[in-house]
Parts: C-alpha cells; sequence; structure tokens
C-alpha cells in the first residue's frame, strides 16, 4: 500500500496545480526516464502501479518491443525489453486487475520459431508458481484471420478488443468475447453507438463495465480521437468526443485508468513544440527540442480522472 501511494503520488504530482483553465493540461509521464524522445507509448500499469509495462516503437510502427520499468527506492527505474519480447511485432500489453496476465498483440508466430505472421493476434502471458509462462495464443472466437488489438479485461473475463474482420460496420471495431465457464463466446459487435463507418482501434473497459473509452477516426490515423460511453443497464449510450486538451491534433493512443479511478493515462503524438523559437537557436538547442520528450513522435500523459468523468 506505501508503494502504491507513493507512485500515485509521483504521478499527480504535476496535476496538483495545473488547473490554469476549466481543464486539466495532460503532464508527460518521468520525461527523460520513461518518455524519452523516441515513440513511446501504451503504457500499462500493474494493479499497484509499482510496474510500467509500454512500447517503444519506430516511427512508422513496423517494429515494436514492450519494455518495462519498475518504481525501485522512490524512482523508475531505466526500462528494459519485457522477457516474452524483442523479436516479433508486440504491442497493446495490458496487466489484469489481479496482476495475474499480461495480455497483448503480436505477429509472431502461433507455432515455433517462423516467420512472423501477416495478421495480429492476442496473446497472454499468466503468473505460475515458477514466474511468468510463455506467451499463450488466444484461439477463436478471440483471433481471426483479420488483425486483432489491444486487449483490455473487465473483472468478469470478458475481453474486450479492435479488429477489422468481416461483418463489422467500418473499417475497424470495437468487439467483446464473454468469459462463461472458461470459455469465450462468440465475438460481439458494440454496435453503433459505438463503432460508425470510419474505424475504431483501442478501447479501455472499467472493470464493472460501465464505461468505456476509445479510439476513432473517421479516415486515416491523423484523427485519432478519444471518445468515451456508459453502460446504461446494458446498453451503450451514444458515444461522445473528449474535449481538448485530453483530444488534440496529435494521435490519441490507449486510453487506461488506474484500478481507483484517480489517473487517465495514454499515449499522443502532441507536440510541445508549438511555435518556433522567439530567437535562434544553436545545434545543441535545436536538437534538445527534437530529441526530447514532447517532440510529436510519441509519449506517455496522465491526467486527473476527474477531468473526464466530471465533463462527460
Amino acid at each position: 500500500m506505501k508503494i502504491y501511494l507513493s507512485v500515485l503520488v509521483l504521478i499527480s504530482v504535476n496535476l496538483v496545480n495545473a488547473q490554469t483553465r476549466k481543464s486539466i493540461q495532460p503532464q508527460i509521464f518521468q520525461e527523460g526516464i520513461i518518455s524519452k524522445g523516441d515513440y513511446e507509448s501504451h503504457g500499462a500499469f500493474s494493479p499497484s502501479c509499482d510496474t510500467l509495462y509500454f512500447i517503444k516503437t519506430s516511427n512508422d510502427l513496423k517494429v515494436s518491443a514492450i519494455c518495462v520499468s519498475y518504481f525501485r527506492n522512490h524512482k523508475w527505474t531505466e526500462p528494459e525489453v519485457a522477457y516474452f519480447s524483442g523479436k516479433y511485432m508486440d504491442a497493446d500489453p495490458f496487466v489484469t486487475n489481479d496482476g495475474q496476465a499480461i495480455y497483448f498483440m503480436s505477429n509472431r508466430p502461433v507455432k515455433g520459431n517462423g516467420s512472423p505472421k501477416n495478421d495480429t493476434d492476442i496473446w497472454k502471458v499468466v503468473l505460475t508458481a515458477n514466474g511468468w509462462s510463455q506467451p499463450i495464443h488466444l484461439d477463436a472466437p478471440v483471433n481471426s484471420d483479420a488483425d486483432e488489438y489491444y486487449p483490455t479485461l473487465a473483472d468478469n473475463g470478458t475481453i474486450y478488443f479492435g479488429s477489422p474482420r468481416k461483418g463489422g460496420k467500418g473499417g475497424s471495431d470495437i468487439y467483446r468475447c464473454r468469459l462463461v465457464n472458461g470459455k469465450y463466446q462468440k465475438a460481439e459487435n458494440l454496435g453503433a453507438a459505438i463503432n460508425g463507418p470510419g474505424n475504431e482501434y483501442e478501447c479501455y473497459i472499467a472493470p464493472d463495465e460501465s464505461f468505456l473509452i476509445y479510439n476513432s477516426t473517421p479516415k486515416d490515423l491523423s484523427g485519432l480521437d478519444f471518445y468515451m460511453s456508459y453502460n446504461r443497464n446494458g446498453i451503450w449510450t451514444k458515444a461522445k468526443r473528449l474535449p481538448e486538451p485530453l483530444n488534440s491534433d496529435g494521435i490519441e493512443w490507449a486510453p487506461k485508468v488506474t484500478p481507483d479511478k484517480r489517473i487517465f493515462y495514454f499515449g499522443s503524438t502532441r507536440s510541445k513544440w508549438i511555435a518556433p523559437p522567439s530567437r535562434p537557436e544553436n545545434i545543441k538547442q535545436f536538437n534538445k527540442h527534437l530529441q526530447s520528450a514532447g517532440n510529436g513522435l510519441g509519449d506517455i500523459y496522465t491526467v486527473d480522472f476527474n477531468t473526464i468523468s466530471n465533463r462527460n
């Protein structure tokens, strides 16, 4: 509990006095340690918030590895590649609320050490008496011949994910598979309140399935923004776009909320280099802008969750 509270204080410290307008500005998480100016995104905290899984990826999103950092001695450790990643295109980590499993997306072959697949599937590693298992492939109906990405789970085991599989309402839709007696049931499209003719990729589901936050775009990734919907007696309300500065002119990725609903965290390609320098810069100063967090590649951000729940 002490570690958990210490981490939350560290996450929240930049948020306390940030309300200079009617909304709170999202803050870059651990600038220079986690968010370094490369392409860092898709964070996933452990239940105790003392471990963070996230991805480092190339600018074209074709190369990606899941990395991990630990909160030790009141600071975050230098990230390292997670033991199950580093060879294939791995992304979208999600840690279950009981801390017993990590779900993720990968193009690794289902069997053996062959060539990468042409599509991405959902995998998991589970905690055993001897430590973390080797990656386990989820079979149909969760995975299909199309891409599957960004798995998140409710506490009852229902898995939510994105996929452009046949029969959807647009290019990519949000689906869920309920878990009944240990078996996943047929994939359900979340319907017109959530999915439209464009693309819906990544959704965070509340542990009790009371709300979801997801990203959507009418065309390409450049217009990818966050939307939120509530579950009212089993029916999803019409999703509403979250306001600025939760959304920006960049790409908004990977929405998640800490278990206590205090912190909303996500990935974004927004840039803090909004205007040209006020005076000419030398190469050292110029490179610092280009190679630091907030340069428009991709960073992990945090914001008070009340910013969302009080305005939606």
